[in-house]
């Protein structure tokens, strides 16, 4: 279905050490949810974990990996690759099956690009309340998709 293939750019890849951060030793994030490097979440992650920082890069690289396969392989119109950029961080994020269900990825897939940046801040919650964290997050995931439409229609 996906018509991109695509690579997570440079500015891509500075959003999420941003919004990220990197933490050496596992940490539970707003919902618990055990945590280390640069967000790297799964069944390897142990509260006592402590890893390198070239650990937590390869970590970052793998996860970064998998979201850009989930745009790639789910979105069915052409991107720019700031739009590509701003969907990879999403779904690094918030995981490929929420990406997968959202309004996000239909408004998108039937061309309606405005409708589908209209939908990064619907993800801002965390256990049914805003943070102000991910609110930023979505709204430079926002700034970053508009940009990249912006460009696309001009050139």
């Amino acid at each position: 279905m996906g018509v991109n293939n695509l690579t997570y750019s440079g500015t891509g890849l500075a959003l999420t050490e941003q919004f990220e951060g990197l933490s050496l030793s596992a940490y539970q994030d707003q919902v618990g949810v055990w945590t280390i490097g640069y967000g790297h979440t799964g069944s390897d992650v142990t509260p006592d974990l402590t890893i390198t920082q070239a650990q937590a890069e390869q970590l970052l690289q793998q996860d970064v990996a998998s979201a850009c396969d989930c745009v790639n392989n789910n979105v069915a119109v052409q991107l720019s690759q700031d739009q590509f950029d701003a969907l990879v961080d999403f779904v690094f994020n918030l995981g490929a099956g929420a990406f997968k269900g959202s309004t996000l990825l239909r408004e998108l897939n039937a061309g309606n690009f405005a409708g589908a940046a209209a939908q990064f801040e619907v993800w801002s919650h965390a256990d049914g309340v805003v943070v102000a964290g991910l609110l930023r997050r979505r709204q430079a995931e926002r700034a970053l998709f508009e940009q990249g439409a912006a460009a696309t229609q001009t050139s």
